[in-house]
């Protein structure tokens, strides 16, 4: 896109998108430690750890920012522990992994056809996660 002064050039390159999720403050560069979220019905702002995803009516804020934050008169503050070290997976999170995979690698076992006239649906396609089911008939 041109001017009459030449090209529009971006404040912030297009080409380059950080992972990182940063402060919402203006000017503020630095990675977000934590989410504040207005609950107006109860005049209070919550300060808690960086949720998992950005939320559009949530705040993420740095560490600086999050330890300054004042709420307006009449409003509460509540400050939730936030953990300020890296994230990391926990054992229990690698082993819910790892029985989700062994699960999904495991064979699917059709029950062999009784007489009393099964009341499971049968798979009859499958795409992705999907699955077709038609029930037996009786």
């Amino acid at each position: 896109m041109e001017s009459r002064r030449g090209p529009l050039k971006s404040a912030v390159p297009s080409n380059i998108v950080s992972p990182v999720r940063r402060c919402s403050r203006t000017a503020c560069g630095r990675p977000a430690v934590a989410t504040l979220t207005y609950v107006y019905a109860d005049s209070t702002a919550v300060l808690g750890p960086l949720a998992t995803y950005a939320e559009p009516h949530c705040y993420d804020l740095c560490s600086e920012h999050s330890a300054r934050l004042t709420a307006p008169r009449g409003w509460e503050v509540v400050r939730l522990a936030i953990d300020t070290g890296p994230a990391r997976p926990t054992s229990d999170d690698l082993e819910a992994l790892a029985n989700a995979v062994r699960e999904a690698a495991r064979p699917q076992q059709r029950p062999a056809a009784s007489g009393g006239g099964g009341t499971d649906p049968i798979e009859v396609a499958r795409r992705g996660h999907l699955r077709v089911l038609r029930s037996p008939e009786p």
